[in-house]
């Protein structure tokens, strides 16, 4: 079957994501070569790692419909990660969220508009 192996960020200021990312999730980046290309390495264990690209185009709106392929990330600390997001610059776009027998659920903003999600997995 086939599975996600890779994740790109799209940013309008990519060191600012950078900064968000590393804020937030502790992630780490290091520039591909010469290419405005950022390999994202997000940990060890189960997981993908990504990179983050220079945008081509205009950045989201605010209020509009979700329109991409959204992230989510599991987190042992929904509340602690979404303040960490705020903190950071992005914001909480939809509130925790109980999935029954699964957990929590939030979505957020980062710095650069993109939504992704925030799972802390209880069941």
């Amino acid at each position: 079957m086939p599975r996600p192996v890779h994740f790109e960020i799209h940013a309008t200021e990519p060191e600012r994501a950078i900064t968000f990312y590393t804020t937030v999730f502790d992630w780490s980046f290091e520039r591909w070569g010469e290419n405005p290309y950022w390999l994202i390495s997000t940990g060890d264990g189960p997981g993908i790692d990504g990179g983050l690209v220079p945008r081509q185009g205009p950045p989201p709106v605010d209020d509009a419909p979700v329109n991409a392929f959204p992230i989510t990330v599991e987190v042992s600390d929904l509340d602690r990660l979404t303040r960490r997001v705020q903190q950071a610059g992005g914001a909480v776009v939809v509130p925790k969220t109980s999935i029954p027998r699964i957990g929590w659920l939030a979505y957020c903003k980062d710095t650069e508009g993109n939504i992704f999600g925030l799972m802390e997995n209880t069941g």
